[in-house]
């Protein structure tokens, strides 16, 4: 990205993003920096393949470094495709959309099933994050104003669900210090209050109506429909796979025997655990029955973005013709 920044500044003589927006970068250059940028956001992402840093990363990291880097680091990635990729170059972004719509479609669907073999709850949740930003990266490239609506919604979205998740994880390990699934079962008996919780984190990861979730990638699908049926329907079975790996996580972890003894010693949410999960599970549900607020927010600069972006393209493609 240094590269390309430096780059921008010999073509064009500024790095001001605001004059950069009017002065349209020549087309000979803008597939060279498109793919510069492009190779430090998918890393950031993280896009299929190169994730593999995500589960490594927050296995070793403390709660509070997996709920920041899940809830607010990985979307400065999704900002600068927003930004850069699309305000910037919008002929190689156009280009390059069907390797995007590839790339996001093995990510929903082949970490998903990585999802459905893991142990390690954090690991789980780490390659559910990595199928969920496929769908923000399926919405931003589909340049439809309800993908758009959608990636962005699924950007925030996925940061309360992803941040509740990870300190779900956080009380089990603060309590007998695994991450192992196999080491739990049947939490319901002695902690109700938090298998409550995890049910309504869970129900939103999965996409249930009513949630944050749901808002976000359903109109996500509808914008990728627009541009690409065949793009969409396989990225609706991600729909699917999430499902099957985070009920099969919450059935395994909550219900079932209570066979570990050294569980029952385990005690359920106090009060401060209690505020913190009671004001993300009311975020998470308001905004899944009540988007309005952010799609209010977000409209004036969706609408922007996309008549620049199309003005951009018909003045390049114009340029070329003649």
């Amino acid at each position: 990205m240094l590269i390309a920044i430096i780059s921008i500044y010999w073509i064009t003589g500024t790095t001001d993003v605001i004059k950069l927006l009017n002065i349209r970068i020549p087309i000979e250059y803008q597939y060279l920096l498109w793919l510069a940028f492009f190779s430090s956001f998918a890393v950031k992402l993280p896009m299929w393949p190169v994730h593999t840093w995500l589960p490594d990363a927050h296995v070793e990291a403390p709660t509070a470094g997996s709920v920041i880097l899940a809830a607010i680091l990985l979307k400065m990635a999704g900002y600068g495709f927003l930004r850069f990729s699309l305000g910037m170059f919008p002929v190689a972004s156009d280009y390059f959309t069907p390797l995007i719509f590839t790339l996001s479609v093995i990510a929903i669907i082949y970490t998903s099933l990585v999802a459905l073999m893991q142990d390690d709850m954090k690991k789980l949740i780490a390659y559910s994050s990595v199928a969920h930003m496929g769908f923000v990266t399926l919405g931003i490239f589909s340049l439809t104003k309800q993908g758009l609506e959608g990636s962005i919604i699924q950007m925030i979205s996925h940061g309360l669900i992803s941040a509740s998740l990870f300190l779900c994880v956080g009380v089990l390990y603060d309590r007998y210090h695994s991450r192992m699934i196999s080491s739990y079962g049947g939490l319901v008996n002695i902690m109700p209050k938090y298998a409550l919780v995890f049910m309504i984190y869970t129900l939103a990861a999965l996409g249930l109506p009513g949630t944050s979730g749901f808002v976000g990638e359903f109109l996500v699908l509808v914008g990728t429909f627009q541009k690409n049926i065949i793009v969409a329907v396989l990225a609706s079975l991600g729909v699917i796979l999430v499902a099957a790996y985070m009920l099969w996580l919450y059935g395994r972890v909550v219900f079932g025997k209570l066979i570990n003894s050294e569980i029952k010693k385990m005690t359920d949410l106090n009060n401060t655990e209690k505020y913190i999960f009671a004001s993300l599970a009311f975020l998470i549900l308001f905004f899944g029955i009540y988007p309005e607020p952010l799609l209010n927010t977000i409209n004036v600069s969706i609408n922007s973005l996309i008549e620049n972006y199309q003005t951009d393209l018909s003045f390049h493609l114009a340029k070329s013709t003649n």
